[in-house]
């Protein structure tokens, strides 16, 4: 692979313009397919197989009419201090407003308070369900401001009007502050880590267009593939993380290739074939990692993981072509004025060696001390994963002083918390039903737990009824978990009693399929992609236990993050810094979208720094020198592409969506944790203490191996290279301790 990435590399450097004109023919035609494409889907969710599913698309069938995709809002009311809703002034108000809402061209319907039997029983509180033929992000301006303005109405006649529901809630739109954030950090990063404009500015342009590209072909594919919106966020944000890290590591490594002494293109596929052997796997990785989010089963996960899947494999194209054609215009300056000043190939004797070498030596003198705090120092941090607490946020958790907040306690302090979550229980019988649903209504209501069952309304058809059943706790509490359960494992019987088939649906109980869904899946996605990981990384190192010793680190890096997670966002600890409204359980799909992502960009840093310590290691350095010559040229690069890394999902906390701020931070502390902590300490430790056992490989494994010649073994012997860069002696050290 080396040497034909070498060759790929110098052809890209000699044909530089022709080259940098596909790119941008592709970038201004996938702009063009984008513009003229179809609109693309909304968002929909859907989980295959799940018994909310299935009674969601039988309601569809069965209930056409009746918007069962609809998006829904609540609207609560209480009549002045003294007084009650059902008195003549306010009860006069509350139907006003309920005509008013009706009159709205999405509405499909508007149940009234008093006709419905939704009135507390001290009379002070009430509310009305309002169901819309459309799904919340089709709801237009005017239907949303319709339904403002008659609750304002209601309000200025002196009554308590709040609201909630998801047809309450304004789509919230990335307002790219993020993503110019993460550039401007990443810029300054650049810039002092390089010393050179020209240098610091190849990554990010490459990033932006290959991010430009990855949005422009979601877009154009949109209604072809069905990639709503929604994919969108994740592309850019993993995108624009990995564009400028593969781009760093292929200009580091040419500027180090041209203060050896090398011509410009002979640099230029220098790096292509070694850095670039390292961000072919890394990206890799990144891939099976995004992919594998395919096994959880949640169509809309799939189709997110894909879409960056394709960003990334896009960052890898750009970072192996576009890349060396731009050094072609570049040449030397890529290097610091200082370093240009410098005779080619010459070195200081005498010069302060590199933070990364002193660290190196440091710990390979101390491997046990380093690795013994490091993993206690993450341990520690990950403790309050422990008490990790999966869910799906619901009203109850958002801003106190939000209007969704307010109804949701309005209707727990006047009626129970569980009528914020009714479950949705649908009766199917072939004929007959109405009598089948009210034995059914019955026997539900004398399961503990459950407060209220209301009349079944079966359809036109006769064949299906539903009836929603209120359990005594919230949405969010396990044994409103454990009341669907209970309902579920009595469905059988219930159902044979009454020759009926029962299922249970509602928000309520989808949120509990989800989780379910995801805690099911969590185990074969682990496997599935460390275990391919493990293949990858042992075809680039040649080694059992370097791979295995990746893997362990990341799963400390992930637990540590989840802690962090924790303790942020479910216990409340600075809150107020991150922007935590209101401190809650965390959102089902975190842990693993974070498993899936964290993977494959810490593989980066595993990639791009063992590697060279591979390369060092097969040209003759010591298990000890090759950890110091993978730490002396790799060290700062690493460091700087963690740091952009950081910054650019620390930009996406500023967003008010809940999920995207849960997941910028939770990436940005793992990224913290696994670069500084799990590749910069735990790695040489461990290496360290392994000595030449770390780059054991049994003989027949080898064999039946391919050799893909990450490290570049076969492209320096085709060169005439004797060592490589960075293995000065044949001589090997034995750290202290060993």
């Amino acid at each position: 692979m080396a040497t034909f990435l070498y060759k790929l590399g110098r052809l890209a450097f000699r044909r530089r313009r022709y080259v940098a004109l596909l790119w941008v023919a592709l970038l201004v035609g996938a702009g063009v397919a984008a513009s003229t494409a179809p609109a693309p889907p909304e968002d929909s969710f859907s989980m295959p197989g799940t018994e909310s599913q299935k009674a969601f698309d039988l309601l569809e069938k069965r209930f056409p009419d009746a918007s069962a995709d609809g998006a829904s809002a609540r609207v609560v009311i209480r009549a002045p201090e003294g007084e009650k809703v059902t008195s003549a002034e306010p009860k006069a108000e509350v139907e006003k407003m309920i005509s008013a809402i009706g009159k709205g061209s999405q509405v499909a319907s508007v149940d009234d308070p008093y006709k419905a039997k939704t009135v507390s029983k001290d009379g002070t509180t009430a509310y009305a369900s309002v169901t819309y033929k459309v799904v919340a992000t089709e709801l237009t301006d005017k239907s949303r401001d319709a339904l403002t303005k008659a609750t304002d109405a209601t309000r200025d006649a002196g009554l308590t009007v709040e609201t909630g529901g998801d047809a309450v809630m304004a789509e919230q739109e990335m307002g790219g502050s993020a993503e110019l954030i993460g550039i401007a950090i990443s810029a300054v990063v650049l810039i002092l880590t390089f010393g050179s404009l020209v240098a610091a500015g190849m990554p990010l342009l490459t990033a932006i267009i290959g991010v430009m590209i990855g949005v422009f072909a979601i877009g154009a594919l949109g209604s072809v593939l069905e990639l709503s919106s929604t994919t969108l966020t994740l592309a850019t944000m993993i995108g624009l993380a990995v564009g400028i890290d593969y781009a760093l590591f292929i200009v580091s490594r040419y500027r180090a290739e041209i203060a050896e002494g090398r011509t410009p293109e002979d640099a230029a596929g220098r790096a292509t074939g070694t850095a670039g052997s390292a961000v072919v796997f890394a990206g890799l990785t990144v891939v099976v990692a995004l992919s594998g989010l395919a096994v959880v089963n949640i169509p809309i996960l799939t189709k997110m993981g894909l879409a960056a899947a394709g960003t990334v494999v896009v960052a890898v194209l750009i970072a192996l072509t576009m890349i060396p054609a731009l050094l072609g215009f570049a040449g030397r300056k890529v290097l610091s004025r200082k370093d240009r000043k410098k005779p080619a190939g010459h070195s200081d004797p005498h010069a302060k060696p590199k933070l990364g070498t002193r660290w190196s030596r440091f710990v390979l003198r101390r491997p046990l001390a380093v690795l013994t705090v490091a993993v206690l120092g993450l341990g520690a941090v990950a403790v309050p994963a422990t008490s990790l607490e999966l869910g799906l946020p619901d009203e109850g958790s958002s801003a106190p002083d939000s209007t969704q907040r307010k109804a949701y306690d309005m209707l727990s302090e006047s009626f129970g918390a569980g009528f914020n979550g009714p479950l949705m229980v649908t009766v199917s019988k072939d004929a007959d039903v109405a009598g089948a649903a009210k034995t059914v209504g019955d026997k539900l209501a004398e399961v503990e737990g459950v407060v209220a069952v209301t009349p079944p309304a079966p359809n036109k058809a006769g064949d299906t009824a539903i009836m929603n059943v209120v359990p005594k706790t919230g949405p969010s509490d396990h044994k409103t978990e454990e009341l669907v359960k209970t309902i579920r494992s009595n469905a059988g019987d219930i159902g044979a009693d009454t020759d009926s088939e029962i299922l249970v649906t509602g928000q309520t109980a989808m949120t509990i399929d989800f989780s379910q869904t995801l805690d099911d899946a969590l185990i074969p996605y682990l496997a599935l992609v460390v275990g391919l990981a493990f293949v990858l990384l042992m075809l680039v190192f040649r080694s059992i236990l370097v791979p295995l010793k990746a893997a362990l680190g990341f799963l400390l890096s992930v637990a540590a993050a989840l802690g962090a997670v924790v303790a942020v966002f479910q216990w409340g600890w600075l809150a107020d810094i991150v922007g935590v409204d209101q401190p809650g359980p965390i959102m089902s799909m975190m842990p693993i979208f974070m498993i899936g992502v964290v993977f494959g960009l810490a593989m980066d840093y595993e990639v791009f720094l063992v590697t060279r310590m591979r390369e060092a290691y097969v040209h003759g350095s010591s298990p000890a020198e090759s950890v110091v010559t993978g730490f002396t040229h790799g060290g700062r690069v690493v460091a700087a592409a963690a740091i952009i890394m950081i910054s650019v999902f620390s930009g996406f906390i500023m967003e008010n969506d809940d999920m995207i701020k849960m997941m910028g931070f939770g990436l940005a502390v793992a990224v913290l944790f696994d670069a500084f902590v799990v590749r910069m300490a735990i790695v040489p430790a461990v290496l360290a203490l392994l000595g030449k056992s770390a780059w054991w490989l049994p003989r027949w494994l080898d064999k039946a191996l391919p050799n893909v010649d990450v490290e570049g073994e076969k492209l320096h012997k085709s060169l005439g290279d004797t060592v490589a860069p960075g293995a000065e002696t044949e001589r090997e050290l034995t750290p202290v301790g060993r």
